[in-house]
């Protein structure tokens, strides 16, 4: 009893939280980025579509978005601790596959039912990562640390659609083979989780109040109630058309926007290699989007979220209008992409924190872990919908008039942020 008081207390010690936050929110960060986005760049390069590309990797936020359903189950089952470590061995091996299936025929479809599989994986260890947070933390160390876990969840962006995809053009040059490269970034991948697992199976505490509660053969029944008792909070339509509609732009750009940094020049493209493609839309802008991040997190922690919203709404949107210049104008310096490139990520790396704090709001209270798998479906659908149609609307539009329509579609974002309310000392530290 003495030592489970001891890792509890332990772990809300500061020096404690660096020791498993980073690593815990990177690992949470790979697979999400690898199942949407880095294979949207995959498949480019292997020829598939813009309009089936879009369709079917934004099918991939499904899970994401309802994971709610069996976050019930994660609750009554064994510990977070326990689905973390699980879950990234699971991840481990999944990637594996991928490796093994990407030499083969039909690698498009046999790899999107293994992305699935991923996605899946994914979202049920979102639930328990970001259900261990809470668990873990005190609220004001739960404000303090959003924007850690922001960064190196934006470190695994970096990685996964920077430092992955570079070496996937690289050894794509070295060879000639399109496919050896994505190969070798598969098992980079899954030695990497195999790793996670064996550190966070040793870094992560045991605090008392990570256990299972519940009976598993009632998760129906407990995911309705959990379920109810969310719709009923206060003004939840209002929260629930915030979280669908703050990243209605964003949502659309962000499929289509690696796709027209690598299409050619005649098609409207600004014809980057794979290697350019990781270095300014994977490192450079990952790296400015992480600084967005880490500003919005500090800018909370000392004004509070209510303070902030406006300016982080208005900062999640208006760069989008640098990629109206780029397609306009179709430069050719590599220096001026990236840095319009890292404009557009560090304001949405900014505005995105009001965003992960809204959802920590909102969630907080009596099933605060369910509550919040709940606020990241809707996260999760307001990704998937867009996206849906995006492929489709580009190539309908063109690279140039479909951006346009991305700056239009910063009015619903505008209009939900003025409804929404939130009170002023939340996220603020106390002084």
């Amino acid at each position: 009893m003495t030592s489970e008081i001891a890792n509890s207390k332990q772990s809300t010690q500061v020096p404690e939280l660096w020791r498993w936050i980073p690593s815990l929110y990177f690992s949470q960060g790979i697979p999400y980025v690898v199942v949407m986005t880095l294979s949207v760049i995959m498949y480019k390069k292997l020829d598939i579509s813009n309009a089936d590309i879009a369709f079917y990797t934004s099918l991939l936020y499904l899970p994401f978005v309802i994971k709610p359903l069996w976050a019930p189950f994660v609750d009554m089952y064994k510990t977070k601790r326990f689905w973390i470590i699980t879950l990234e061995l699971l991840i481990g091996a999944l990637f594996g596959v991928v490796a093994l299936i990407i030499p083969m025929p039909g690698f498009f479809q046999a790899t999107l039912l293994v992305f699935w599989l991923l996605a899946f994986s994914a979202a049920t260890h979102d639930i328990s990562s970001d259900g261990f947070y809470m668990l873990a933390l005190e609220q004001h160390q739960q404000a303090a640390f959003v924007g850690v876990r922001s960064m190196f969840f934006r470190m695994a962006m970096l990685t996964g659609q920077g430092v992955l995809v570079y070496l996937a053009g690289t050894l794509r040059d070295l060879t000639g083979n399109p496919r050896l490269g994505w190969i070798a970034v598969f098992a980079v991948l899954s030695v990497m989780f195999i790793g996670l697992s064996a550190y966070h199976k040793y870094a992560l505490p045991q605090p008392d109040s990570d256990r299972a509660h519940g009976d598993p053969n009632q998760v129906v029944a407990t995911f309705l109630t959990i379920f109810g008792k969310f719709i009923k909070k206060k003004n939840v339509l209002i929260s629930i058309a915030f979280l669908l509609l703050y990243r209605f732009g964003e949502a659309q750009l962000v499929k289509i926007a690696p796709l027209f940094l690598v299409d050619t020049v005649d098609k409207g493209g600004l014809g980057l290699t794979t290697q350019g493609v990781g270095l300014i839309y994977g490192s450079m802008g990952m790296g400015a989007l992480t600084v967005g991040g880490l500003a919005g997190g500090a800018l909370i922690a000392r004004y509070g979220l209510k303070r902030c919203l406006w300016p982080m709404a208005m900062a999640i949107n208006v760069p989008h209008l640098v990629y109206v210049y780029l397609a306009f104008v179709q430069p050719q310096s590599e220096i001026l992409i990236a840095i319009a490139v890292a404009f557009e990520q560090m304001g949405y790396g900014f505005g995105f924190t009001a965003y992960v704090l809204y959802m920590i709001m909102i969630a907080d209270g009596e099933h605060k872990t369910a509550h919040y798998a709940i606020c990241t479906g809707f996260m999760a659908m307001s990704m998937m919908l867009p996206g849906l149609f995006s492929g489709w609307l580009q190539e309908f539009l063109g690279y140039s008039h479909f951006f346009v329509w991305i700056c239009i579609a910063a009015i619903p974002t505008f209009v939900v942020t003025a409804l929404i309310k939130v009170d002023p000392a939340f996220g603020k530290k106390a002084e």
